[in-house]
């Protein structure tokens, strides 16, 4: 309700804001596991990518390199995904990318586990956006109009991944705030 008391969170001790970080994504695992019969873990690395599907999005991009990200796991340790987002009614591509996800969790294996979230919406983006340990954004430049998901995930202290664009270029200070691609 303030936008001002946020800058107060940088006088929160950061064991404390972890506790609340865990116990978000705590709510989040079991909201996964519930509803979509998963087994994911609450101590596995949690990625979150949620918007619009559509091409320049991207929200693929992540699988482009099956390979290297089965041998990330590998070394750093389980990985998991959790997708949401509709596709507009006419949109076929953003509907086969949904699609795409949907089927990749069967090559991946055991270490990287994948959820896409049916019904997207503001209580479920509430979950995402506080529950994951990164927020994923890789949309193709300059086409980001803005990204209020990234927002709502940084508002809650969530670091980020994501491509320099849209609200991002102004939010991202490098190894402190996330990381840019490319």
């Amino acid at each position: 309700h303030d936008p001002a008391s946020l800058r107060a969170t940088l006088s929160i001790p950061d064991e404390e804001l972890y506790e609340a970080h865990q116990n978000r994504k705590k709510e989040l695992i079991e909201h996964v596991n519930h509803h979509y019969h998963t087994d994911f873990d609450e101590h596995a690395f949690t990625i979150g990518f949620a918007r619009r599907a559509t091409a320049y999005k991207r929200a693929d991009l992540i699988f482009s390199d099956i390979d290297w990200l089965k041998a990330m796991a590998k070394r750093v340790g389980k990985i998991q995904l959790v997708f949401g987002g509709k596709a507009h009614r006419n949109d076929s591509i953003g509907k086969e990318i949904i699609k795409k996800i949907w089927h990749l969790h069967n090559q991946l294996g055991d270490n990287i586990k994948i959820v896409y979230i049916e019904n997207y919406n503001m209580d479920l983006a509430k979950l995402m956006t506080s529950g994951v340990d990164v927020w994923l954004n890789t949309p193709l430049r300059p086409l980001e109009a803005s990204g209020t998901s990234g927002m709502k995930a940084a508002v809650n202290g969530v670091p980020h991944f994501s491509t320099l664009d849209g609200w991002w270029i102004e939010g991202h200070i490098e190894n402190r705030t996330g990381w840019s691609i490319g």
